[in-house]
């Protein structure tokens, strides 16, 4: 087993025990709309270039929301068994998909959260804090390229992981897990972002993410 294989069974079961109506932390999507992204994601090649480019946007769409139309637990198997054997994903598992399979598991469990109301993250092992530094500091200079402020994403215990975009300073402390999600552009997230007011309010209203 691996840590994406680990954190890939754990959201199989969050999943299930939540159920597909429950919501996500993706926009308008249920827990089974969810599993269906990651099912396709890994079964159907062709709706790849969708996630990053718009003009295929519609396809990959189409295809999800078809997937999405399933049996649940047929849904949840295929999930659960991982890349078939055909997918590029197979080769590349334990790189490509921790972060993916970390990502949308807080998805799940923060479906509910309240942003204003008291919550607490699920504690992360020293492991796979350490693994999440890299998808951090590799998403974070995707998706902070753009940023109205210099972010640099910092660890708690004073590690710099990446510093991206233009303007002044603002700092993002937080463990690599949280740092994850804030690149991710999620929410609620629990991180401490500071620099000048006027900065660091641009950066939480600025869009993250792909």
């Amino acid at each position: 087993m691996t840590l994406a294989r680990d954190e890939r069974a754990a959201l199989v079961d969050t999943m299930r025990s939540v159920g597909p109506d429950a919501p996500t932390m993706c926009d308008g999507w249920t827990v089974k709309d969810l599993a269906a992204h990651l099912v396709v994601r890994e079964r159907r090649p062709d709706t790849g270039p969708g996630i990053m480019i718009k003009q295929f946007a519609g396809h990959t769409e189409s295809v999800r929301a078809a997937a999405a139309t399933e049996p649940w637990d047929d849904l949840l198997a295929k999930l659960a068994d991982g890349p078939p054997i055909y997918s590029p994903f197979r080769l590349i598992d334990r790189w490509a998909n921790l972060a993916e399979m970390f990502v949308h598991h807080e998805d799940v469990l923060r479906g509910g959260v309240d942003p204003g109301g008291p919550w607490q993250p699920r504690p992360l092992s020293a492991e796979m804090q350490d693994a999440l530094a890299g998808p951090a500091k590799g998403m974070g200079k995707l998706t902070l390229k753009d940023s109205p402020a210099e972010i640099t994403l910092r660890t708690a215990d004073g590690a710099d992981l990446v510093t991206a975009g233009r303007g002044d300073a603002v700092v993002v402390t937080g463990t690599p897990g949280e740092l994850v999600l804030f690149a991710f552009g999620r929410a609620p997230v629990d991180v401490a972002v500071e620099g000048d007011e006027r900065a660091v309010a641009a950066v939480k209203n600025a869009p993250r993410g792909l």
